[in-house]
Formats: structure tokens, sequence, C-alpha cells
């Protein structure tokens, strides 16, 4: 019998929630990545209420609810449309991905041109669910290592280019107005030139048409230092509140909302790193990371099992046997071959597969392991006989 994971090909919705190993799993896109205090709150509300408390980030900016039943599933539905965080018309739910640096400010570039989108999203091809698009016009890109299709980006010169993945270069348009008319223009493309077969952007060999020559670069991402700039948010306290980072990308809705309850909180930016900007937040939170030497932050799981139908070993517990060792490597835990949670690959990398680890060294999930058939035990003896975290 085949020990593949099931591929299914599409992302779970709100409208269209998918089922895995511990109930129904309901994904929010947060409108512009962001929400109000009340906003944050009600999410809390509805992962205890209609959920099984757990929330998670993905690498897309969006926030997972876990647990939910097919009892609780309409008055979820009722409860997020109520509060904003979820279309009341299920069409606009599937609309393109839409990620955006979240250094925005309102009425920069970004801002403009993410708002152009949300209003007239209707005018994109209809394309697979997988497919987004990354809006990344800051001084520097951001986003590069975030999955996207399409980018609109600061190129080098200053100006404005709209990008298709697996080109190192876009093409220069004039205005946010122009970029908007490329970027339909390029989703009509995609559909028409077959790209709906290949699934992606990066998987579609087809030349880029005339009109959208790729010849001007991007200008070069940076390191994110602060809250306004660069690739990844620093953790810790800033001028304009806190950036918390969400252990292997997951947290209680109670550590979320003691994060968000101060009265000075005004809003929150969900970030494509697992992390939350919380503005008007001042301290440490229990339950999320606020130290960036926190070696949890090295360090990549999926849900694992019993959480993932898919997964059959449990991710999370040796994610956080091993996490207080790690030094400096990265570390990616992936509960089957599908190699959630990481897109890159890892200095170690440990999959599951029927009930036992593969280890992986400078690899992805797909590569060949160097040993298999571990035990949570065994891996850890292995790794310190290794030194392969230690150093």
């Amino acid at each position: 019998m085949s020990t593949s994971p099931l591929i299914k090909g599409w992302c779970p919705s709100a409208w269209r929630p998918m089922e895995t190993g511990d109930g129904w799993l309901v994904r929010v896109r947060p409108p512009l990545g962001q929400l109000s205090q009340a906003q944050a709150l009600a999410l809390c509300d509805a992962a205890e209420t209609y959920g099984n408390g757990l929330i998670e980030l993905t690498s897309r900016a969006n926030i997972q609810l876990r647990g939910v039943t097919e009892a609780t599933w309409p008055p979820l539905m009722d409860f997020l449309v109520a509060h904003e965080l979820v279309s009341a018309d299920p069409t606009i739910e599937q609309h393109p991905q839409c990620l955006l640096a979240p250094g925005w400010q309102a009425g920069d570039d970004t801002h403009q041109l993410a708002c152009l989108l949300q209003a007239r999203g209707s005018e994109l091809a209809a394309m697979p669910s997988k497919v987004g698009i990354a809006i990344d016009a800051g001084e520097l890109a951001v986003l590069g290592d975030t999955a996207a299709d399409f980018r609109v980006e600061r190129a080098i010169d200053g100006g404005l280019i709209v990008r298709a993945e697996g080109h190192a270069c876009g093409t220069p348009v004039g205005s946010i107005e122009a970029a908007f008319e490329h970027l339909i223009r390029l989703t009509h493309w995609f559909v028409e030139s077959g790209g709906n077969d290949a699934g992606r952007m990066q998987r579609h060999k087809v030349p880029l048409p005339a009109w959208s020559p790729a010849k001007m670069r991007p200008a070069s991402a940076c390191a994110m230092v602060n809250a306004t700039q660069g690739a990844v948010l620093a953790l810790g306290k800033y001028q304009a509140g806190m950036v918390y980072g969400l252990p292997f990308g997951r947290a209680t809705a109670a550590a979320l909302r003691a994060s968000v309850t101060p009265a000075a909180v005004s809003h929150v930016r969900v970030t494509p790193w697992r992390r939350l900007w919380v503005k008007g937040a001042s301290g440490p939170v229990e339950g999320l990371i606020s130290d960036n030497q926190d070696t949890r932050l090295l360090m990549d799981a999926c849900p694992g099992a019993p959480y993932c139908a898919q997964a059959s070993v449990a991710t999370q517990p040796l994610a956080k046997r091993v996490a207080p060792d790690v030094k400096r490597h990265s570390v990616h835990i992936s509960g089957c071959a599908k190699g959630c949670a990481r897109r890159s690959s890892a200095d170690v990398c440990l999959v599951g597969q029927a009930g036992r680890f593969n280890l992986i060294v400078k690899g992805d999930a797909q590569s060949t392991p160097v040993k298999i058939g571990l035990t949570e035990t065994e891996v850890v003896e292995y790794l310190e006989s290794l030194g392969a975290l230690y150093v």
C-alpha cells in the first residue's frame, strides 16, 4: 500500500474548510493583512467557542482556526461575517490571495494597490486557489522568500515593476494604476496560455508575452532590523508596539488574547513569518515569543498528528524537545513527505513515515534521508552523536 501523502491541490478558506485530523480547518484572510483590536479579540473568541482554542499563522499571513465541526461551522461563519473578518459573498474569498509587505503605511503605494485589488478583484482571471499575489512596493523588496505567483515590487531604479514568479526581472510600469492594469492582464495571459494546468506560475514554462518583458530587476532585499524595513521583523518592543512570534506558528487563543487586550492596542499586523506586530502592546506575553535568541525561531514544524490526517507522527512534541539544544542550524519537522511549514531546504529535516522519522541533512522533505525509521528518542540520540544541532 502506498505511503505517499494525499496532495489535495487546493487551499482551505473560510467558505471552503478542509477536513483534518482534529476537525475542520478554517482559514481567515485578514483584510489588508490587518486586524483591529476588536477583530483580533473576536478571533480569539471564535477559536474557543467554535474550535479547539488553537490559532495558527501561515506563511501567507493567514490565520487558521482548528477543531471546527460540521455543527459549529455555520454559526462560526455568521460570527466571522458579523465581525468583517470574512466576506458574506463566498466568491470574494475565491479571489487570489493578496500578501502585503507588513510595513505598509496608509496611502503608500503598497496600500493603494492593495485597495485597488480589494475593490476590483473580480477583474482578475479565475486561477487555482494556491495562486497568490505579493504587493511589495516599499523602498526594498521584503517578500522575496514568501510564496507568490505575481509580484508588484520596487525596481532598482526606484520605479515599480510587475514580476512573474520564476523570472528574475519584471516589467516596468509607470504608476499604481498601470501596475494594477498590467497585473490584471498578466493573470488572464496566465490562464489563456495554460497556466491553470501548471497550477503555479513557477511551474508555467511558457515564455512571457511580448507586452510583458522581464527586463528590470527588483530592489535588493535587506535584513529587517525594525518594524518598518527589511525581510523579517525582529521580535521585541518598538516605539509602535511589540512583535511576537508564535511557537512553530501556533498559539492558544488565550495567549493571543493577552497580547491584544491592553487598552493601548489599536490594531495587529499579520506577517508571513509567523509573527504578529501588535500596535500599542508593551511587554512579553506567556505563550508567545518575544526574545530573538529563542531557538524555536530556527525551527519549522507542521501541525503533525493528531492534528493533520496526513501525518503519521506527532511533530510538535519532538520540536519542543529538540528546541532548547538548537544553536544556529535550521530544523524542519514534517509529519509527512509533503513538507508543510517550510518551502526551502533545512540543515536538518525530519520527515514522518509510517509512525517513524526519516532524517535528512541539508535538504527538504523530498530529499534522500541519511537515516530512516527512527523513533523520537533515536532522533535525539542520533543528532547528539552528529553534533548537528549543538555547533
